[in-house]
């Protein structure tokens, strides 16, 4: 990993660490066909309190960890700036398929290309039924 992607990963997790520091709140999530590889991050932005999410951006990697991607973690603190983001909250691991319930696959299904979060609680990574 480049000086530069640690420097930015780096500059991500201690803006989340830091807690509640108000509004507006960036969510950031990461997703991949396992828990070792993040191929997509989605960042949204909550503007006040009790509003949806006003705008969310995507970025995906066929080939890198997005987690280690000097610009697309330098991308999603640029995106956060631009919003305003004043607190930062998520996980530092990855939560899910990267893939979309009802656009890449049908609602109510796994996912066919991810097969490891498959009857697997996508928070604590255990797997809850066969």
């Amino acid at each position: 990993m480049s000086f530069k992607a640690k420097w930015n990963r780096d500059k991500l997790a201690k803006k989340r660490e830091k807690g509640f520091r108000g509004y507006p709140v960036a969510t950031v999530a990461f997703y991949g066909p396992d828990d070792k590889r993040a191929s997509k991050v989605s960042v949204g932005i909550i503007p006040a309190e009790g509003s949806d999410v006003a705008e969310v951006e995507r970025w995906n990697s066929d080939t890198s960890d997005v987690r280690n991607d000097a610009g697309i973690v330098e991308a999603v603190l640029c995106f956060v700036e631009l919003h305003g983001a004043k607190t930062i909250v998520g996980v530092d691991r990855i939560i899910g398929c990267p893939h979309e319930e009802g656009l890449d696959y049908p609602e109510g299904q796994a996912c066919q290309k991810c097969s490891y979060w498959a009857g697997r609680d996508r928070w604590s990574g255990v797997v809850t039924q066969g």
